[in-house]
């Protein structure tokens, strides 16, 4: 019953325009940051310890947008699952780096598309499948009933999925053979013997190491790309830029370095309430600093 009257809402929600879900969005986040002292301890902490802000004026205004930002994320997922794709990609206004998706493509090595917590990371991978297929590693839901819709929302046009198991990983690689493209979320926390630590904004967080393996072994082109979401509604601008990876360093590192750089770029569309310092199940915590006890 419960899933029943989801879809119904869900599918109800997507007959209202971009803006008014953005509005409507704005306000759920102001809500859940009300409502959950969790999930706003994190938020806060989060944001305040990246050091983004100039001072506690510019923190206040910063947080004040990453709350409604957070919020438009979620609100927005009926309009970009439920419309019609043409309509969808419509919604995007420029593609900054498309250059590099071009140069990418002529190598015919594949391409791994790096697509972190920041702004609507939902419509990049539509957007490449325009171009090229592309196989995107994903975690179900805890929700079973939510995961039908999940993927009817993702999988369209030339955009396969795959669970992030071992199954999943060989299509990746699969893919790559092909000359496709994949996509992976760089900074979702991998599980036991996936990752490593590397400092993220000057804490240590657990790394996948997936990309590096990837990367190396097919001889694909790294692009780290997001969708910066535009206000009232306007659409979105996706930004693509290339990542020279040096193999003989930490991966891991380069990555986190390269992500920084990125969401310094647009800080209060990034999901800081995520939980990326989170220690995984079965791993050891990380050492501390050596000049540190």
């Amino acid at each position: 019953m419960a899933a029943l009257l989801f879809k119904i809402i869900f599918r109800l929600l997507a007959l209202l325009p971009l803006r008014s879900l953005h509005g409507l969005g704005a306000l759920l986040g102001k809500l859940t940051d009300a409502a959950s002292a969790q999930y706003a301890a994190r938020t806060r902490k989060n944001l305040r310890l990246a050091n983004l802000a100039t001072d506690k004026a510019d923190y206040q205004r910063i947080l004040s947008a990453t709350i409604a930002e957070s919020g438009r994320s979620i609100a927005e997922l009926p309009w970009i699952w439920g419309r019609p794709y043409d309509e969808v990609l419509g919604k995007v206004r420029k593609c900054a780096g498309l250059e590099h998706i071009e140069a990418a493509q002529a190598r015919g090595k594949g391409i791994i598309f790096l697509t972190p917590h920041l702004g609507c990371f939902e419509i990049s991978a539509l957007y490449a499948a325009q171009r090229v297929p592309i196989t995107v590693l994903y975690r179900p839901p805890r929700l079973r009933w939510l995961e039908g819709v999940m993927r009817s929302g993702r999988g369209r046009s030339r955009v396969s999925l795959a669970k992030a198991d071992v199954g999943g990983v060989r299509l990746l690689f699969k893919a790559l053979k092909r000359g496709e493209a994949i996509g992976l979320l760089p900074d979702q926390v991998p599980s036991q013997g996936e990752g490593e630590w590397a400092d993220f904004f000057g804490r240590p967080a657990y790394t996948m190491t997936l990309v590096g393996r990837l990367a190396q072994s097919s001889g694909a082109t790294v692009l780290i790309a997001y969708s910066e979401r535009l206000p009232h509604g306007r659409g979105y601008v996706i930004h693509v830029e290339p990542l020279a990876l040096d193999f003989s360093a930490p991966v891991p590192r380069q990555i986190n370095a390269a992500l920084e750089r990125t969401i310094r770029a647009c800080p209060a569309q990034y999901l800081w309430s995520y939980n990326r310092y989170k220690i995984p199940r079965g791993v050891a915590a990380p050492s501390p600093p050596a000049d540190q006890p």
